[in-house]
């Protein structure tokens, strides 16, 4: 037994030294065409996030498309990470059916989850104990809202996510006021801004706005719009709610965020600069959902 438990070692120093250990394998699930012209694409996004991987040496990645790989069975194998980019809800990809517990097999062996903009709303009865285990939060109706405002975040923490990513300000659909785990053990705030007034000025309603809400804002308080995760399994969970709007990909800032953070809860190395990335105009139109005029 000792000569084979050493004989595995040397195998192992010997493929990592030669190149040749496994690439980390980064299964993107790209939800249904959602909303109008340039929102909620799904499958572009993740085209997009797949080209950049692209270029990052010991990295791999595959895109499904329309909300749940078809070879559910074979697809994960293998799997860092998961990133979800969907619709969420009722709707959500990872409610329907089982699924919940074929992503809960993944999480019970330590492998990543991202999930950006409505994947990160689960339903309170069905996944939000789940999410916030996984990842650390969830959109809560009647608590979290979903307005359109200009997100400043003019202060980073120093996290893996963040590196060389510089102070930056754009406007999406930031959900805020998220449900976090309790005294945010384990969750660590990426992404904090303070909501101006705009943000509430629609009526209380499900994902428009409650009392929490007014309060948080008329007290000027910050608020966190992306965070990380890690979990007592050493798993890693990462939420951004931004990505409403496709173009907002075309930010570099913006985009490392989301690509420092694959690649962190794959537990693959972030760069000391983050992940280097270019996209041409040409990129971003690529892709895009049959929609109608744009």
């Amino acid at each position: 037994m000792k000569r084979l438990i050493a004989g595995l070692f040397f195998v192992s120093v010997l493929l990592a030294s030669t190149g040749l250990a496994a690439d980390k394998k980064i299964v993107f699930v790209a939800g249904r065409p959602s909303h109008g012209p340039g929102e909620h694409e799904h499958r572009a996004g993740c085209l997009l996030l797949k080209s950049c991987l692209d270029n990052v040496k010991g990295v791999t990645s595959v895109v499904y498309s329309n909300g749940w790989p078809d070879d559910a069975a074979t697809a994960f194998d293998g799997a860092a990470a998961v990133v979800v980019y969907a619709d969420g809800g009722g709707g959500h990809p990872l409610l329907q059916g089982d699924r919940l517990k074929t992503i809960g097999t993944l999480m019970d062996k330590g492998i990543g989850l991202a999930a950006i903009h409505y994947a990160c709303e689960p339903t309170k009865e069905k996944g939000q104990k789940e999410f916030l285990d996984w990842i650390g939060g969830a959109f809560e109706i009647h608590w979290s809202v979903n307005p359109h405002w200009d997100g400043d975040f003019v202060k980073l923490p120093k996290h893996p996510i963040t590196q060389g990513v510089d102070a930056f300000k754009i406007r999406d659909e930031w959900y805020f006021n998220m449900r976090f785990r309790d005294e945010m053990k384990g969750v660590t705030p990426i992404l904090s801004a303070i909501p101006d007034g705009s943000t509430t000025n629609r009526s209380d309603g499900p994902h428009s706005g409650n009392p929490a809400v007014r309060g948080i804002v008329a007290r000027g308080e910050p608020v966190h719009v992306a965070w990380a995760a890690e979990r007592p399994n050493g798993g890693r969970g990462f939420g951004f709610t931004g990505a409403h709007f496709h173009k907002n990909w075309a930010n570099d800032q913006f985009r490392k965020v989301v690509l420092n953070a694959i690649l962190w809860v794959a537990k693959a190395e972030v760069p000391k600069d983050g992940v280097p990335s270019t996209v041409t105009e040409a990129q971003m139109q690529a892709n895009l959902d049959q929609k109608g005029k744009r």
